[in-house]
């Protein structure tokens, strides 16, 4: 059964006519939605960063702040949105700045809790980096406590993942969270 096929027997489980005008159209949207919303599972960590790796003497904080996300968490298929701060510690090469962005997005589009993507993006820009330290902290507000259940509009969930010298040095911890304020 294609996924257009799942959309149409969720609707009609809900108790919709599947065949009113407005609905025609409706499980072909979704299906084309829900595979660009988890497209993700499609990329790879080699195809976003595309070599876009580059020989630099700088050893100094690289961070890229407020980078947009979009996700779906997986308990409830709902969206989480945010941003995420991204910092790494140059060890030779600095990656190129589009190529950090990619990264959030290529795990932000998959299905996950906010927690896993933090530690994903850490975790893969260190593998492509070798950097001396990588930082990443996420604020998003989550549809599944604001839509359903609690419904609490204005709670928002911070998580963070330092690695290396952000993990063992306090002094570049703090600089870190201070720029990203």
């Amino acid at each position: 059964m294609s996924l257009e096929q799942q959309y149409t027997e969720i609707l009609a489980q809900l108790g919709e006519d599947v065949t009113r005008e407005g609905l025609l159209d409706t499980p072909k949207r979704a299906a084309k939605a829900m595979q660009y919303l988890c497209k993700g599972y499609q990329q790879t960590l080699e195809e976003v960063t595309n070599d876009a790796l580059f020989s630099s003497d700088n050893s100094e904080m690289v961070l890229v702040k407020n980078i947009e996300l979009y996700s779906l968490c997986e308990h409830h298929m709902l969206p989480f949105i945010g941003k995420a701060h991204v910092a790494y510690l140059p060890n030779g090469k600095v990656l190129g700045l589009s190529k950090v962005a990619r990264i959030v997005d290529m795990y932000a589009r998959r299905l996950q809790i906010q927690e896993n993507l933090t530690r994903q993006i850490a975790e893969a820009v260190q593998q492509v980096t070798n950097a001396a330290g990588v930082a990443v902290v996420i604020e998003a507000q989550h549809m599944c406590m604001m839509m359903r259940g609690v419904e609490k509009q204005n709670s928002s969930m911070v998580t963070s993942v330092m690695l290396g010298q952000f993990r063992n040095n306090a002094a570049t911890r703090a600089e870190f969270l201070g720029l990203v304020k």
